[in-house]
């Protein structure tokens, strides 16, 4: 049986999203494509601010999920396939 490595995974998936989500934004003024770019996005609208004086920690996470971001996750796991 092929071992596969889970690390091989998380990058393919990683550069999947980060690819996608660039192909969405490229066809987002194309009225043909402009559906790649569709999508929800949640997370904090305002971040965290945490003061103690000193020492200031901002927390904040905001991701967006788009069908060309999708499209690109489902490639990768394609590709991760053929490996």
């Amino acid at each position: 049986m092929k071992y596969k490595n889970c690390w091989v995974l998380l990058l393919l998936m990683l550069a999947g999203v980060v690819l996608g989500g660039f192909v969405g934004n490229l066809t987002q003024g194309i009225s043909g494509l402009s559906w790649l770019n569709s999508g929800q996005s949640f997370g904090f609208d305002t971040p965290l601010v945490v003061n103690f004086g000193i020492l200031v920690i901002t927390f904040g996470i905001n991701i967006k999920i788009t069908m060309a971001g999708i499209i690109g996750v489902v490639a990768a796991l394609i590709t991760y396939r053929f490996i």
